[in-house]
C-alpha cells in the first residue's frame, strides 16, 4: 500500500468553476461540497441547480470530513506504475449526509482490516497547481463528535 507521504501517479482533474471548491479545499484541510441553502441539501458532483428542490445558488460548505465506508474492495493487481498493491478502492458516505459519496482511497490501514460502516476521515494529498486529492484514514475517535469540524492533512 502506498504512504500518504508518497504520492504515486494520479490523473488528475480539471480544475473548473464549478468544481474548484472541491479540489482545492484540502489547501485548508476542509472537504468541500456544494451546498442548496433552500432545502439544507449536499450537492455531489457539482451541478448547477439542486436535486432536491431545483434552487439556484449553490454555493461551496465545508463538511466535518469524517464518513464511513459503504462498500470498498482490495486492489491486488498492480495496474498503475507507482501504484503498488495491495490497495483498497472504496465508496463512503459522508456524515452530514449519507446519500453523499465519494470513489477515494483508503489509507493508513492494512487492507485486511477495513470493513463495511468503518468510520474515516479525510486526509488530504497534495499534487501539482493546488489541488488536493481527499483519501480517507481510519478515524481513531470511531463515533466520537470531531471538536475542530475539519479533516487531517496527508502533507502532515
Amino acid at each position: 500500500m502506498p504512504s500518504v507521504s508518497e504520492t504515486p501517479f494520479r490523473l488528475l482533474p480539471q480544475i473548473t468553476p464549478e468544481n474548484e471548491h472541491f479540489w482545492t479545499g484540502g489547501a485548508e484541510g476542509e472537504l468541500r461540497f456544494l451546498h442548496c441553502a433552500a432545502c439544507d441539501t449536499l450537492v455531489h458532483p457539482p451541478q448547477p441547480r439542486c436535486p432536491q428542490c431545483l434552487a439556484g445558488g449553490l454555493s461551496p460548505r465545508a463538511v466535518s470530513g469524517r464518513a464511513r465506508v459503504a462498500t470498498f474492495t482490495v486492489n491486488h493487481q498492480p495496474w498503475i506504475p507507482g501504484f503498488d498493491p495491495p490497495y483498497v478502492v472504496a465508496i463512503v458516505e459522508i456524515e452530514e449526509q449519507r446519500d453523499v459519496r465519494l470513489m477515494t482511497n483508503l489509507v493508513g490501514c492494512d487492507p485486511e482490516a477495513v470493513h463495511i460502516d468503518m468510520p474515516v476521515r479525510v486526509v488530504f494529498e497534495a499534487r501539482d497547481e493546488g489541488i488536493h486529492i481527499p483519501l480517507f484514514e481510519p478515524d481513531p475517535r470511531g463515533g466520537e463528535a470531531d471538536p475542530s469540524g475539519g479533516g487531517g492533512d496527508a502533507d502532515r
